[in-house]
């Protein structure tokens, strides 16, 4: 009996479709990752044939790259050395007055990051843009000895061009300008003419995570370098949320109104820490001398400027898998009385969303303040269909309707506060190199408690009783991408 040729051509695709479904399926199971994402993967896969497949291949795996692996590894040692300098007896903070409960938050970042916390920072808090500029600029202009800047958006626009032009100025005193910005969020800004203008100058621009089609087999090409860190003679740090763009002039055309962001100055010994996560990653991008990290020598105290206790923690895919979602739900446990989180996207995994319910039925007040919308619609459809469980067990959700919220804060008793770059979703805890700051401060807290209750007072809390009778579709929809939470 004769076949038709075409029958084992098509034999052949599937037995190759099938052999290849499989061991993807098979790399997937074999993953340390969680049973959610392991489902979701899964699901892909077999719900899309080849592509789901190829898009596994893509973005399914964590893949740093041959050359950015060894450069880490290379760091290692010179910078937990670095860190661990800052451990001194006289930069150690007074956990009997703080609270013990703290003291293990903060132990449990140090194992896992490295950084210890450290007294005798003095702060200020901004919460508008304009003066967030005005101050910056100041800063830039008063340097003598070096400016570095890392951000994951520069847009060349409106306020940025003011800082620009300040960073021209600096260098034309002799003062070292370096800026890192992220090679995807910045691309637009890397090859404009005030990038070029300012290189001509003298200041070293540095692109991080650079792509490119020919590295799509050997590096995922969606991490990103989120951190939001400036630094004025190694004297002077700024992080917090906001990127270097002026909300008058950007993403206006995204129908989500101006982005409302925060920002905190540092002085202190907390400012070391936040200088040597800059020069290793500096030295990641370029190669550079690992032997030119910041170096604390032992014989002269760092000064001590105020007393609050900042824990820097630094995160991203070269430190521990989910270290930060870990120190995260840790602070969530912590709360006793009330306990605010303000984040522009919201997908907490299940763990975190145990967390906030267990926190929430054991009597604490835990109020969630995300953006009314946001420019992404698979992660507000994703970051909704977690509402309503988390109602249920007592957790307030309110809507901000001033903008795009994209402050990232969490205060706990007012005592305690978490503060930086990091949002709530399983990008940042896992793909993003992040920077937080765990400040041990009553006063800070209640100052950012202060601003997070603005944000509350433009928002709409959501009452159970008419999110329950949404449209059968949307709810659908939410559930549906819900799936994809893992994923995003």
């Amino acid at each position: 009996m004769e076949h038709d040729p075409s029958f084992f051509w098509v034999l052949g695709i599937l037995v190759i479709h099938t052999s290849i479904t499989l061991a993807i399926v098979f790399r997937v199971i074999m993953s340390n990752r969680s049973v959610g994402a392991t489902l979701s993967w899964i699901f892909v896969v077999f719900m899309l044939p080849a592509i789901g497949s190829c898009i596994y291949l893509l973005i399914g795996e964590l893949r740093l790259g041959a050359h950015r692996a060894r450069m880490i590894s290379k760091l290692s040692i010179p910078l937990r050395s670095r860190y661990g300098m800052l451990d001194r007896p006289h930069l150690r903070a007074d956990w009997h007055s703080i609270g013990e409960d703290y003291e293990l938050l903060a132990r449990a970042g140090q194992r896992m990051l490295q950084v210890p916390p450290v007294t005798g920072n003095q702060y200020e808090l901004f919460n508008h843009w304009d003066k967030v500029f005005d101050k910056l600029i100041e800063d830039i202009d008063t340097a003598t000895i070096n400016v570095d800047m890392e951000f994951y958006i520069w847009h060349d626009a409106g306020r940025a061009c003011e800082v620009a032009a300040a960073l021209k100025r600096a260098v034309q005193r002799g003062v070292v300008c370096r800026v890192l910005v992220d090679a995807m969020g910045s691309h637009p800004f890397l090859k404009s003419r005030t990038a070029i203008e300012l290189q001509a100058d003298g200041v070293r621009i540095q692109e991080a995570l650079p792509g490119g089609l020919w590295r799509l087999p050997f590096v995922r090409f969606d991490l990103r370098m989120h951190r939001k860190i400036v630094l004025i003679d190694d004297q002077i740090a700024w992080t917090g949320s906001l990127n270097l763009v002026d909300p008058r002039y950007f993403k206006q055309d995204a129908g989500v109104g101006q982005w409302i962001d925060a920002m905190v100055r540092i002085e202190g010994p907390a400012v070391e820490a936040l200088a040597i996560t800059f020069q290793a990653d500096w030295y990641i991008e370029t190669n550079s001398d690992s032997d030119h990290l910041p170096d604390i020598t032992g014989e002269q105290p760092i000064r001590k400027i105020g007393t609050s206790v900042i824990q820097v923690l630094p995160s991203g895919p070269a430190n521990q898998v989910e270290a930060i979602e870990r120190l995260l739900i840790t602070a969530v446990y912590s709360a006793r009385r009330e306990l605010v989180i303000t984040s522009p996207y919201f997908v907490p995994s299940e763990a975190l969303q145990m967390a906030l319910a267990s926190a929430a039925l054991r009597g604490v007040r835990v109020i969630v303040i995300v953006p009314a919308n946001v420019d992404s619609l698979l992660v507000r459809w994703a970051s909704q269909a977690f509402i309503g469980d988390l109602m249920h067990a007592g957790v307030f959700i309110a809507k901000f309707r001033g903008g795009l919220l994209h402050t990232k804060s969490v205060t706990i008793d007012s005592r305690v506060s978490l503060f930086g770059s990091l949002n709530m979703d399983p990008r940042s805890f896992r793909l993003n190199f992040e920077i937080t700051l765990a400040i041990y401060d009553s006063s800070f807290t209640t100052e950012l408690r202060k601003i997070q209750q603005d944000y509350l007072d433009q928002s709409e809390m959501i009452d159970s009783e008419s999110w329950s009778h949404r449209p059968v579709i949307s709810r659908f929809g939410e559930k549906a991408a819900r799936l994809m939470g893992p994923l995003l």
